[in-house]
């Protein structure tokens, strides 16, 4: 079975195989001596923001309208091609994250160059980036799991949020809030399906995140709300809650609070 998460999602195969695909996958992951130094950069970050907030950057349009002074003095998780962001504000996120195996190769020059901490899925090596001081590498297991310990694997859930949120729960924080997540795509097509750009983006807060050309992934917004869902009962499970700061959108699984009063509040 194929390490690439894109063929795994198209593919239709006896669970079984599934299951042992996914065990071979971790044997592999084990074995490999960049699990080794990755484990422990993980697992020394375990609880340590205990009590703070943190604030994860999402993709949609509407992440233009932030108050980006605003997030100076708050943990922020950046996402996938969050470095287009940066020629439009000196906005630069605490650390970024990575998982799907497009944006990984596509975003390549950036994620080899920066010296921004990167949590990246383990398809990292394969897409040519290499494992740095600044970089860390995580195994992907299922997608029907929230993982309060990211040390030994993480899960997809269809969104590179849900791999952020947890990432935010086994660092600690308490609050974490989340900006530009539109939870909504103009793009048609069946969920997970591998398509070719038409047109200009306007998914994205740039117009080449995904320009005209480019093989990207279809969003699945079913699974993306149930990994949602599965998030916000294991924070609130453990007295700690997740908050939706973004300005307008289509996600209600989060209370709505504005980004100042999750900051200053």
């Amino acid at each position: 079975m194929s390490d690439n998460p894109i063929h795994q999602a198209r593919a239709t195969v006896n669970p079984y195989l599934s299951a042992g695909g996914l065990i071979l996958s971790r044997l592999r992951w084990d074995l490999d001596y960049r699990s080794w130094v990755s484990r422990p950069r993980l697992r020394g970050m375990l609880n340590r923001h205990c009590g703070e907030k943190a604030v994860i950057i999402c993709n949609g349009p509407s992440l233009l309208g932030t108050d980006w002074p605003m997030l100076d003095d708050v943990y922020t998780f950046g996402l996938n091609k969050i470095n287009l962001l940066f020629d439009q504000t000196d906005f630069r996120p605490s650390s970024i994250v990575s998982v799907n195996p497009f944006v990984l190769e596509q975003n390549r020059e950036f994620f080899g160059s920066t010296d921004i901490p990167l949590f990246l899925d383990s398809y990292a090596t394969k897409a040519g980036i290499r494992l740095t001081d600044n970089v860390i590498l995580m195994h992907r297991a299922s997608i029907d799991r929230f993982a309060r310990d990211c040390s030994v694997s993480v899960n997809w859930g269809g969104t590179v949020t849900y791999v952020a949120l947890q990432l935010a729960y086994h660092m600690g924080f308490s609050d974490v809030a989340l900006v530009g997540c539109d939870h909504s795509f103009s793009a048609i097509g069946s969920a997970n399906e591998v398509a070719r750009r038409v047109g200009t983006d306007q998914d994205h807060f740039h117009p080449d995140y995904f320009p005209a050309g480019q093989l990207w992934q279809l969003p699945d917004l079913d699974l993306s709300e149930a990994s949602y869902k599965r998030a916000n009962s294991v924070f609130q499970a453990f007295g700690r809650r997740i908050v939706n700061a973004t300005d307008g959108g289509e996600l209600e699984i989060f209370p709505r609070i504005s980004l100042e009063e999750f900051i200053c509040g």
